[in-house]
């Protein structure tokens, strides 16, 4: 145990440092960060496919309901595929916002 640092690993180190404080970030990607195109991909392909099915199903329930079967889950469907257009949007304006926002900061700088 020595009580005074070594000088000469000192200096390296703070050598060392300077050089990797002047390296230049990685690049930004077009995604948000924990998150892969495929993961983006496939969460909006659920979206859509839930809003259609949500949809088809309380077309069907009502249809039955009232006993008008095919008119209500036709509407209902479309309904539910506008509903997830709408919601496939939402989620990439949302992820548009997340991923220029950062690039915006690093230009202004």
């Amino acid at each position: 145990m020595a009580s005074e640092p070594d000088p000469d690993r000192l200096r390296d180190l703070e050598t060392r440092l300077q050089k990797v404080k002047g390296q230049t970030p990685p690049p930004q990607t077009n995604t948000v960060k924990g998150f892969s195109q495929g993961e983006v991909a496939w969460r909006m392909v659920i979206e859509l496919a839930t809003g259609i099915v949500l949809g088809s199903g309380i077309g069907y329930g009502l249809d039955v309901l009232f006993g008008t079967l095919p008119i209500l889950l036709i509407v209902f469907s479309l309904l539910g595929f506008a509903a997830g257009i709408r919601t496939m949007l939402g989620t990439a304006r949302e992820l548009g916002k997340t991923t220029t926002a950062p690039a915006a900061k690093d230009e202004g700088s």
